[in-house]
């Protein structure tokens, strides 16, 4: 029988959107009894629910490989499947901010959340389905009988990148050993193990203004990730160093998420990975807690600490620290950028020091005859006649200035810099109604600044960085 052999494959089930992801194909027997070989390869891609590829409802390709001189048939998906996955602007519904509950009408940034969020677009399932077609012996094209291979994993593609540096894995515990990958089982929160990220390569620890919003994003694979992720848990601290008390969020409904001790829903792309909103801002929506301490001036040079807690065991992920910002009292604006990390989550960071806003603006101007010309009599109008401006546009740009950070910080700023997706994040406002925040708070820019230096202690001494935006909105005044 002609059965189609599966050469290669990812090594690894949890995948990023631009990796390398290779699949190749042989078999042997076709090519000896069949002419014209091809090997047909079905790609299932779906949103919620792992695709059924004997429905076929999730097929979104076909690719028909030709054997190479080694009678094998490859092809790389990563172009493809990064066309299924992309940023998450907006919180799912089911979130909350300020207490309202985020539906398909009332919809809010996703960096303002109270608790917890779903995503809704930055993970994918995907299935690969190869069979093989030749010509037979009476010259008849034929899907070659018995050749059709499911390829057993259900990958998960998620809306990230590698770098060069990232290393990948060989696999060696099996034969054959081609299969190549990434291995993101650092993001996969363990029971007793604090040493598990959130999707993020920034420090752990991070500076806000009291003011600030700002979520953190978590992979939730499987149940046991799901058990270890039960419970998050918020410790509040003063500046001298005094526990201010703390909040427990039990990941369920109620809360934005999935209940962490049911397989209900556990394998639905949304649930797979989730937003929490761990800054100051977002905890001043909903945690009294927080706001009692904070309206006291309690939690002023403060912290929060941040971390997951098991349902059986101890900490179960790396504590990140949000250190809370004294008032500035130079008088400088503080800007906060988010920005698409590696990992296809946010990443943020408040600029606290001297900033310089400039508008640029744009004219299309005409020449205009003086007078009037078309009233029974003629008029001299003084304001007519001369060079006019038809309309003008308007841009506005800001140089901004980090304050002296550490080496640490270097590789959030690299990820700035080569950000697709950059914005200004606005500061907490006292509103009763919440219907208008999707132009409230978040401002699209681009980065104007080309380059980014990475500077060290051996080099510069001390690291202060500048970077210049743009805004991506023109604004368009009155046209004559």
């Amino acid at each position: 029988m002609a059965v189609t052999t599966l050469v290669q494959a990812p090594l690894y089930e949890t995948l990023v959107a631009s990796q390398e992801i290779i699949f190749a194909f042989s078999n042997d027997p076709a090519l000896v009894s069949h002419t014209r070989v091809k090997f047909v390869v079905d790609v299932h891609i779906s949103q919620g629910s792992p695709p059924n590829v004997n429905a076929g409802t999730d097929k979104i390709a076909t690719f028909k490989l030709t054997p190479n001189n080694s009678g094998v048939g490859m092809i790389d998906l990563s172009s493809i499947v990064e066309d299924y996955v992309s940023a998450d602007n907006l919180a799912a519904n089911g979130s909350k901010f300020k207490g309202d509950t985020t539906t398909d009408t009332l919809n809010h940034p996703i960096h303002l959340i109270d608790q917890f969020s779903f995503s809704t677009n930055s993970a994918r399932y995907m299935r690969v389905v190869c069979k093989t077609e030749g010509f037979n012996s009476s010259g008849v094209q034929e899907i070659i009988t018995g050749s059709t291979i499911n390829v057993a994993p259900l990958y998960l593609i998620t809306n990230g990148y590698l770098k060069d540096t990232d290393e990948l894995q060989n696999r060696t515990t099996a034969a054959p050993d081609n299969w190549f990958g990434y291995n993101m089982n650092r993001f996969f929160i363990t029971a007793s193990d604090a040493t598990k990220k959130f999707l993020t390569n920034a420090p752990s620890v991070q500076y806000a203004n009291p003011d600030d919003y700002g979520t953190i994003a978590f992979l939730v694979r499987n149940f046991t990730v799901s058990q270890a992720a039960a419970f998050l848990r918020l410790d509040y601290t003063d500046s001298s160093g005094g526990s201010q008390g703390f909040d427990l969020i039990t990941r369920e409904a109620a809360t934005g998420s999935s209940f962490w001790g049911s397989n209900l829903g556990i394998d639905e792309t949304e649930n797979q990975l989730q937003f929490f909103g761990c800054f100051p801002a977002n905890l001043r929506n909903w945690s009294s807690t927080f706001k009692t301490k904070y309206d006291a001036g309690l939690m002023d040079g403060g912290k929060i600490e941040v971390y997951f807690i098991p349902y059986i065991g101890t900490q179960s992920s790396r504590t990140y620290t949000i250190q809370l910002n004294c008032p500035n009292t130079k008088g400088y604006e503080s800007i906060r950028l988010c920005w698409l990390n590696q990992w296809g989550a946010w990443d943020y960071y408040t600029f606290t020091q001297k900033s310089i806003r400039k508008i640029s603006t744009k004219a299309t101007t005409y020449d205009q005859l003086k007078g009037n010309w078309s009233s029974p009599y003629y008029n001299a109008n003084g304001f007519k006649g001369g060079k006019k401006t038809f309309r003008k546009n308007a841009t506005e740009s800001i140089t901004m200035n980090t304050d002296f950070v550490s080496e640490d910080d270097n590789v959030m700023f690299e990820e700035l810099a080569n950000s697709p997706e950059v914005y200004i994040l606005r500061e907490f406002q006292q509103r009763t109604y919440n219907t208008d925040t999707l132009n409230r708070y978040v401002t699209p820019v681009t980065l104007k600044s080309s380059s980014f230096t990475k500077k060290t202690i051996a080099n510069d001494k001390l690291i202060q960085y500048t970077f210049e935006v743009e805004k991506s909105r023109t604004l368009r005044t009155q046209s004559i």
